[in-house]
């Protein structure tokens, strides 16, 4: 059996760049795998070369399995040049290079290798699930896809989401709310703006109200205060027209206690008749309690394997628990991984070769402890 490294490696080697994602030939690659060691395993068609899976093991009436996440897409390379092959996957002084490695392949790579490494012990046990999905990189697609197809997601005991922490284990993330509000105006010739109504102004006016806007609710003790970045705008075709269109992008990130639905309801009272939003994406917060048994249990093997103090934080992204822990029954969710935070989506992306292996030991423990083998 490949060793969990290797794997990382094979898996970087897939092109999943998003767009257009192509993760199918990536997700066969582990699907046979998983296969070969017993694991029940669904491939979910994607779109046109996409594709996703969810693989099961093991089970026992009354007793709910051990979940873990990973998503198989990654970010383009980006406009600065890089000094490796950002496919390549190699190796030099210690670390594993290549776009995906540590957002997030190293971490899939390391939960299927520990899984793959016990299967054989988890017949009778409440056994593992495993959703492996495409489209992360762009809202979260894949994993509301799946909440909403024919796949039938079980209910799971606890969650493991091996975003890049590395191997810290967190206790839960900001949720994402990002609007589109357009403006609309009339069009004239440009020598002549009083015939017009100029749509850029009223996006102005928005904006202007944007930044004082005030959520009115208290900070989380971890997690902080929700936050609003207006990220983009744009409107007109040409200088010399008044502008009949503008299109402001909003980037809201929000606090557990907060529902998206009544805080766009507010946005739109706020901004008034000028303004229409349009939902991009609504990806909630996930939070776990620091003092639930199986995340006491966690930072305990945490600490036990890399010697990580217990400190109680939070991811600053979003990850696909904001749609899968509620579809799955709200499980308590750790995201804990390999990959480096601070290089997720970074050029010259590397993930360190000895969290990869830190990883999954403390995934085999994990498994180990909830199927009590």
């Amino acid at each position: 059996m490949q060793s969990s490294v290797e794997l990382t490696q094979d898996l970087v080697r897939f092109n999943t760049i998003n767009p257009p994602g192509a993760e199918r030939a990536c997700a066969e690659r582990l699907a046979s795998l998983l296969e070969s060691t017993g694991f029940a395993v669904e491939l979910i068609p994607f779109g046109e070369g996409r594709a996703q899976l969810v693989a099961r093991i093991g089970g026992m009436p009354g007793k709910l399995p051990l979940g873990f996440t990973g998503h198989l897409d990654t970010v383009p390379l980006g406009a600065r040049p890089w000094s490796v092959d950002a496919l390549a996957a190699e190796i030099a002084d210690g670390k594993l290079y290549g776009r995906g490695s540590s957002d997030m392949k190293s971490g899939v790579a390391a939960f299927v290798t520990a899984c793959m490494a016990l299967a054989d012990r988890l017949a009778g046990t409440p056994g593992v699930v495993l959703i492996i999905t495409a489209g992360e990189e762009t809202g979260c697609s894949g994993a509301e896809a799946l909440t909403k197809g024919t796949t039938q997601l079980p209910h799971i005991g606890a969650l493991v989401v091996a975003e890049p922490t590395g191997n810290r284990p967190l206790v839960g993330h900001k949720g994402a709310l990002w609007l589109e509000a357009t403006t609309i105006g009339v069009t004239a010739h440009g020598s002549m703006p009083e015939k017009g109504v100029n749509a850029v102004y009223k996006a102005a006016r928005a904006v202007t109200a944007l930044q004082d806007f005030d959520f009115n609710i208290a900070r989380h003790d971890v997690l902080g205060g929700p936050t609003l970045n207006v990220g983009t705008i744009s409107g007109g075709l040409n200088i010399n027209s008044v502008p009949d269109r503008a299109v402001i992008g909003i980037d809201i990130r929000t606090i557990p206690g907060q529902e998206h639905a009544k805080l766009r309801d507010q946005l739109t009272t706020y901004l008034g008749d000028e303004v229409a939003l349009n939902t991009l994406l609504d990806a909630q917060s996930v939070w776990t309690n620091p003092n639930d048994a199986w995340m006491r249990d966690v930072f305990r093997i945490a600490r036990e394997i890399g010697g990580f103090e217990e400190e109680i934080g939070a991811a600053p992204y979003f990850t696909d628990a904001s749609v899968l822990t509620p579809a799955i029954g709200s499980p308590p969710t750790a995201i804990v991984g390999p990959g480096e935070l601070a290089l997720a989506h970074q050029t010259d992306e590397y993930c360190f070769v000895s969290r990869i292996e830190q990883a999954t030991a403390l995934y085999s423990r994990v498994i180990e402890h909830w199927c009590k083998i």
